[in-house]
């Protein structure tokens, strides 16, 4: 898709043919149990190998390739909780429940937080005037304007690809555990079991496998895995032709639409990902399951002309430099625009 491509380019739909959309995704959130526990046995399987290669060879760089598996794995069984959350992957069972849960609190996204930040998400992309809990804060030019030197500070550094580099303390450790837990120990008391876990597996993989198999088989693929994750739900919602409204003009369609863009790429990144580049699917109907995400979206037409984005460094650059969402233009603009308008 054209990068220079606006909203005011795509035709919005009636809030009658929305609702008929909507209907028509439904069929596609049955859930296949054996296909299903096949997703879940074979990622945990190719889970168990990614750790392996990541700990256990004596030559280090063959470890460091072990990692980068790790990481892309790791995105992908996050996606599993992620979808087994939403109700759309093996919803009712125990076992499924038992090993989701673990292994939500192992990844550092405590079930309770995540679903109540993640259910906010998607019942408030692009309004402008909701909360930012969830979800990247989204400010307009004018706040931009309006804002005081702290409270812009504030938004460059939430936003900031550092921060999302380093997504693995920030992001995950301090924001989905640290935080709740000290706010709310009570409520969000897993938050805080699960920085104790993690503390006291980090000690243990350092007391017994070393220095090196600790950074090889924890710090950089969960380094890697939270960073590239952190980016990926970024510009999800942050991209080149992504379009916010207002209250009186939002609706759940049009959110789904117009500001989840589909990630176009290979089936070998597809597989690691889990499916979450057809991310407009997924905001349309969020109980379809990640491997019924392809076929909804061949089947209905309406979904097969998104906004779309990749994983080149140009497009990645392009969603990186947008700050602040311009209503005059219509579009997400640069720090720089802002300020060329005063």
């Amino acid at each position: 898709m054209d990068s220079a491509t606006r909203s005011s380019d795509f035709p919005s739909l009636s809030r009658d043919a929305e609702r008929q959309l909507i209907a028509r995704t439904r069929p596609f959130a049955a859930q296949d149990p054996r296909r299903s526990w096949w997703e879940v046995g074979t990622t945990f399987a190719a889970l168990v190998a990614a750790v392996a290669l990541a700990t256990l060879p004596p030559w280090w760089p063959l470890r460091v390739v072990g990692s980068v598996v790790q990481a892309l794995v790791l995105i992908r069984s996050f996606i599993l909780v992620h979808d087994y959350l939403h109700g759309s992957l093996l919803s009712g069972s125990k076992w499924a429940r038992a090993i989701f849960h673990t292994h939500a609190v192992l990844l550092l996204t405590p079930p309770k937080v995540w679903s109540e930040t993640h259910n906010h998400h998607h019942a408030n992309t692009a309004r402008l005037a909701a909360s930012a809990s969830g979800t990247f804060t989204t400010w307009t030019a004018q706040q931009w304007k309006e804002a005081t030197a702290l409270e812009r500070l504030a938004y460059v550094v939430e936003r900031h690809p550092v921060i999302m580099l380093f997504a693995y303390p920030f992001a995950f450790l301090s924001g989905l555990c640290i935080v709740p837990f000290l706010k709310q120990p009570r409520r969000y008391w897993s938050a805080g079991f699960a920085v104790a876990l993690h503390v006291a597996i980090s000690l243990a993989v350092l007391h017994f496998g070393g220095l090196g198999v600790y950074l090889t088989a924890m710090v950089l693929p969960l380094s890697l895995g939270y960073a590239l994750g952190a980016y990926l739900f970024f510009s999800q919602h942050n991209f080149p032709d992504v379009s916010l409204r207002e209250d009186a003009d939002w609706t759940h369609a049009s959110a789904a639409l117009e500001a989840s863009s589909y990630l176009a790429c290979g089936p070998v990144m597809a597989w690691f990902t889990g499916n979450i580049g057809y991310h407009h699917v997924h905001h349309l109907n969020p109980r379809i399951p990640f491997y019924r995400l392809p076929e909804a979206m061949a089947a209905i037409p309406e979904l097969q002309h998104p906004r779309t984005t990749t994983l080149h460094p140009r497009d990645v650059l392009a969603c990186l430099r947008l700050n602040v969402w311009d209503a005059n233009r219509g579009r997400m603009v640069r720090f720089r625009d802002v300020q060329a308008t005063r």
